[in-house]
């Protein structure tokens, strides 16, 4: 791979974050707990200096236009762009979260933060990736230091069992990509995602072609824990320490649904792999349906708050793939959507995991519904962060999750064919399933009476990150018009260098 100097501020952003987390090692790894108190402070002003470069890289490419680096393996387009900052607020924020947490329960590492640098920079690798070399490294950085985060609170057996089973799980799904990128490459003899989307009908027609693509989604469904493929996702959200989850829920699944976008819009946007006999298109649409019902199903058995965010995290997985399946129809205002929507679950998701943090206190997690009632009355701060969380889940105005579903089904729609109605019909039936365990917390908090005193942790960081991610989910739904503009110059454009 040939590299030059005029591609430095494009890979500037990743190179920030890579060498924030080296630093937190060395820090750690020298200047032992001295230099605790620090290791957030320099997690969360990395990720906000490479959130300043990313604009500047964004607003330097054109809408559409790529930005190669690293003889094409990486395009820093505005697509990718987008992720990034995604990406970042989502390691600044979890870092905010982190530190209080973890002194209260007794686990506190330094590599904890350059964990969360490392994973958010595999994420951003994932993003911009136009190869399946890129692909795979990106997915692996980010799925490394993901197990490890899980595992992270040794002492706690809950979190070593999630732990392990993410891991396994996550070691069968990398086996199963590898396959089947083996098989895309034997037919088409390239790792490119351009030359793949280049090869002919005789070439993609193949049986182990076929066989390659559906052994890639396979692996990419257990990656956004999507129906039949997300057994992993309740016990490894409910062992992981509480940010850590924020950052899976939010951050994994953007990544996934980054890669998913890309390759099946270019490598495998050919019509007859979306629509012919083994074509994609049907086989997402059947899991997204499957996806949405059983998670939807399953969060309103669950007494455990944590459970039922995973379940609830599965069943927007469900929906966002539908985003997918109607890219391959309607292109780039599908892609926009999805965008969107993962912007807006990114912040309602770290807002819902942060307050669950913060009213965790030691040997008492609080995790069971009933530990939430009154709350309101005692910690009505909280509660309001929570109720809005809640609400942006189950797609209620005034948040950032209304506009997210509207412009989400609104693509789906605009194919106008039976299939497409169908479609929008069952998830607007789970969503209304969805706000009933929504308002079971919202009901617990502000008309039940007062349980077992609360006593939240005291920790201005988290007070902050809180404050951010319930600020940015009211101005995605009461504002929702920037956003999606700028999303919609960010889709990416052709491959091919």
């Amino acid at each position: 791979m040939s590299f030059d100097s005029s591609q430095i501020g494009a890979i500037a952003p990743l190179s920030i974050v890579i060498v924030a987390g080296l630093a937190v090692l060395m820090l750690e790894a020298f200047a032992g707990g001295k230099s605790r108190r620090y290791l957030m402070g320099v997690t969360v002003v990395a990720a906000v200096i490479a959130m300043g470069v990313q604009y500047m890289n964004i607003v330097g490419v054109a809408p559409g236009a790529s930005n190669y680096v690293f003889s094409g393996a990486l395009n820093m387009d505005r697509y990718a762009g987008v992720f990034g900052l995604m990406f970042l607020a989502n390691a600044a924020l979890i870092a905010m979260l982190a530190p209080d947490y973890m002194r209260e329960h007794g686990f506190e590492f330094g590599e904890f933060y350059a964990l969360v640098l490392f994973g958010s920079a595999g994420m951003m690798i994932m993003a911009a990736a136009t190869d399946f070399l890129s692909i795979f490294i990106g997915i692996e950085t980010m799925s490394l230091a993901v197990y490890v985060l899980t595992g992270v609170w040794r002492k706690n057996a809950k979190s070593s069992e999630g732990a392990m089973k993410y891991f396994i799980v996550g070691s069968f799904a990398t086996a199963i990509l590898l396959y089947g990128m083996a098989l895309v490459y034997g037919a088409t003899g390239s790792f490119s995602l351009s030359v793949i989307a280049a090869a002919p009908p005789n070439v993609t027609g193949q049986a182990i072609f076929i066989i390659g693509m559906l052994l890639i989604l396979v692996a990419m469904g257990f990656k956004i824990a999507a129906v039949p493929f997300h057994m992993w996702a309740p016990d490894a959200y409910e062992g992981a320490p509480t940010p850590v989850t924020a950052f899976m829920a939010a951050g994994v699944k953007a990544a996934g649904f980054a890669v998913l976008m890309r390759l099946f819009g270019t490598a495998f946007g050919h019509t007859e792999l979306i629509y012919g006999a083994s074509g994609w298109a049907q086989i997402l649409a059947i899991i997204a349906v499957a996806t949405m019902t059983l998670g939807n199903l399953a969060a309103l058995r669950q007494e455990n708050i944590k459970r039922m965010l995973a379940y609830s995290s599965i069943s927007h997985a469900g929906y966002l793939l539908l985003g997918v399946v109607a890219s391959a129809t309607v292109g780039a205002s599908a892609r926009s959507a999805v965008m969107f929507y993962l912007v807006a679950y990114t912040f309602t998701t770290i807002g819902a995991f942060g307050v669950v943090a913060w009213i965790s206190s030691k040997n008492d997690e609080r995790l069971q519904l009933d530990g939430w009632a009154g709350l309101a009355s005692r910690h009505p701060g909280a509660a309001l962060a929570m109720a809005i969380a809640m609400l942006s889940l189950g797609g209620l105005p005034p948040t950032g999750g209304f506009f997210a579903k509207f412009y989400l089904f609104r693509a789906v729609l605009e194919r106008s064919d039976f299939w497409s109605v169908f479609l929008v019909i069952v998830a607007v039936a789970n969503s209304a399933i969805a706000i009933y365990y929504y308002l079971r917390v919202v009901t617990a908090m502000y008309f039940r009476e007062v349980g077992r005193e609360p006593k939240p942790l005291k920790s201005v960081p988290m007070a902050a990150a809180l404050t951010i991610a319930t600020l940015a989910t009211l101005a995605l739904g009461l504002m929702p018009g920037w956003l999606f503009s700028a999303v919609q110059g960010a889709v990416f454009g052709p491959l091919g260098k």
